[in-house]
């Protein structure tokens, strides 16, 4: 019996064991199953510090301790009117309770909020505000007063306020179809709310309404035709502070249309920034969400290398901020979107490009100019820091391609996508980057919807690499020929100046998805490094980036107790045994 006893426990201890390290108490020293391309790491690191105040994600609330790791700088959140006040102007159910909004605040996120909606006892006859066409200070333009009771209750805590969202979706099967007005409706609602929103608080922010441009390219100037026609215009800034952007798949289209709504708001005498809102490129394969009935195709990497590079073009165009919807999926989103757009989803765990965006916040902070340098088989993008010059690369065709970049240093650092480093030398006045060809799983016209693996081209000139530089350059088998179209064009300062060149807008109508073998995945280099043959592949690895916050220690503390408990269980069962046999 004894003998019988001591074999089942010896047999029973791999599994005890194992029940005890997968047990709440040790969850941060075991990988779980999770189908997860990029699961999450053992040790979570404290958020990180906030260093530039342009990128965002929208409802960061969801997840702020994922916000945090992300260090972005602020947010969006949606007050639908027919949500907040359901059954009359009486009703106050705001969207975001004070403590989660306090707690946004407190991490140093700026909040800003979107007004849209329209509850049913507002509407009028057409199903638009009643009292729309009042003034705004009229008690009977329900739109006006929630404006303002919204505006004055948020007074210094959400200041930036955006009037509706794509109005210029006109049709009504359409999945973001919100406006059921004419044009000129719209801009009454904007002027409206512009009015009522700086009565409440001058010092409210008030941007139009996101246009998505591909709907109607025609809409915005248009729009700005009408907002000129009014006498009252020019004395109220033209009824907006910021015009909002929402675009979406393609880099190429990013850069070309900030660019265009620049021009259209130069041909109107306007300066105002433009802020890209919303942008992303949802992918169709993640295991959590597929997507069977898909108009482009992303693949789940290449939604990660997406990141960076829609990063670098905005800026090139002259974006004032930028934000990525969303950080998570929720349970709504299901219902209401036919892509996966969460950086995260909903229980939590990662999609590679939540870690491709926490690596290019760090890596485009404080950018003072960029211009888009090179746009053919090579995505080039050059930006100005205060003490650096950071050139992102990328491949735009499925076959590798070269990349030279013009040296103001001698050594730079070459940063992929995931983070990791390496030191390269300039040759003959130039660094020479191989990039891997973009796995194009969609094409635009000639070129990939999406590049392929990311990486930053770090130089930190002084007189000393300058200097040699310069003598290096001399060398005559390796200097460039006069006019060479791999040399970077000047930058263009971002946010202040355009690029120094029209862009050369590439056809959309032209488009064909194609399949890429797994085995041209892990070629492309666009899979996080080391390479993955079996199973998820692995996480950005943590230490890549000297700025990374340190582990928490309360995971070697427990890994310590843990190993205690095993070696003290092991070395008993030994005891039991060898008692058993005496």
């Amino acid at each position: 019996m004894k003998n019988r006893l001591q074999t089942c426990i010896v047999r029973a201890f791999p599994a005890i064991l194992g029940i005890f390290l997968h047990s709440p108490f040790s969850a941060p020293l075991t990988a779980q199953a999770n189908p997860s391309p990029t699961p999450e790491p053992a040790a979570v690191a404290p958020a990180a510090a906030i260093t530039d105040r342009r990128f965002g994600v929208i409802e960061s609330f969801e997840d702020p301790s994922a916000a945090g790791r992300l260090g972005v700088a602020w947010t969006r959140a949606r007050f639908q009117w027919a949500e907040m006040q359901p059954d009359g102007p009486d009703d106050w159910q705001p969207p975001l309770d004070d403590e989660t909004l306090d707690d946004e605040l407190a991490a140093g996120r700026e909040v800003v909020g979107l007004l849209i909606g329209i509850p049913q006892w507002a509407r009028d006859g057409r199903g638009l505000p009643r009292g729309l066409d009042l003034p705004a200070d009229d008690p009977e333009n329900t739109w006006a007063s929630f404006v303002a009771e919204t505006v004055n209750r948020y007074e210094g805590r959400i200041d930036h306020w955006i009037i509706w969202n794509e109005p210029d979706i006109d049709d009504d099967d359409a999945p973001g179809h919100t406006w059921d007005g004419t044009i000129e409706e719209y801009f009454q609602l904007q002027r409206t709310a512009y009015l009522a929103a700086k009565a409440a608080n001058p010092d409210a922010v008030v941007h139009l309404g996101a246009f998505t441009y591909f709907w109607d390219p025609g809409y915005f100037s248009r729009f700005l035709d009408i907002v000129a026609a009014d006498p009252d215009a020019a004395d109220n800034n033209h009824y907006f502070d910021i015009a909002t952007a929402h675009l979406y798949f393609q880099t190429n289209a990013i850069y070309n249309v900030l660019y265009a709504f620049r021009n259209v708001m130069d041909g109107h005498g306007l300066d105002q920034p433009v802020w890209l809102v919303e942008t992303n490129a949802p992918p169709i394969d993640d295991p959590y969400w597929t997507v069977d009935n898909w108009t482009l195709s992303v693949t789940i990497y290449e939604q990660a290398a997406f990141v960076p590079q829609a990063l670098a073009v905005a800026m090139a165009a002259g974006a004032d901020r930028i934000a990525f919807y969303k950080l998570k999926d929720t349970e709504d989103d299901l219902a209401a979107n036919p892509e996966p757009f969460g950086l995260l989803r909903w229980d939590d765990s990662r999609r590679p490009a939540f870690d491709t965006y926490r690596i290019a916040i760090r890596m485009l902070s404080g950018v003072t100019s960029a211009g888009r340098a090179r746009w053919d088989g090579v995505g080039q993008v050059r930006l100005e820091q205060a003490e650096s010059t950071t050139t992102v690369l990328f491949a735009r065709l499925p076959d590798p391609q070269i990349a030279r970049v013009e040296a103001v240093a001698a050594t730079a650092e070459l940063v992929d996508m995931w983070g990791v480093r390496e030191t390269i030398e300039a040759r003959g006045g130039y660094f020479t980057v191989e990039l891997p060809g973009a796995l194009c799983t969609q094409t635009i016209a000639d070129y990939c919807m999406i590049g392929g693996t990311t990486f930053y081209l770090i130089q930190q000139p002084d007189e000393d690499s300058a200097a040699a530089v310069k003598a290096d350059s001399r060398m005559p088998d390796e200097e460039p020929a006069t006019g060479d179209s791999l040399q970077d064009s000047p930058p263009v300062p971002v946010q202040t100046e355009l690029p120094t060149s029209t862009p050369s807008p590439e056809p959309s109508s032209s488009i064909t998805a194609t399949s890429v073998p797994a085995e041209a995945a892990a070629a492309s280099g666009i899979l996080p490094p080391p390479a993955a043959t079996e199973g998820p592949p692995p996480a950005t690895p943590a230490a890549a980036l000297p700025d990374e916050a340190s582990a928490d220690p309360e995971p070697e503390i427990a890994g310590l107790f843990v190993l205690g408990l095993g070696i003290a269980l092991g070395l008993g069962m030994v005891g039991w045994w060898i008692l058993g046999r005496k």
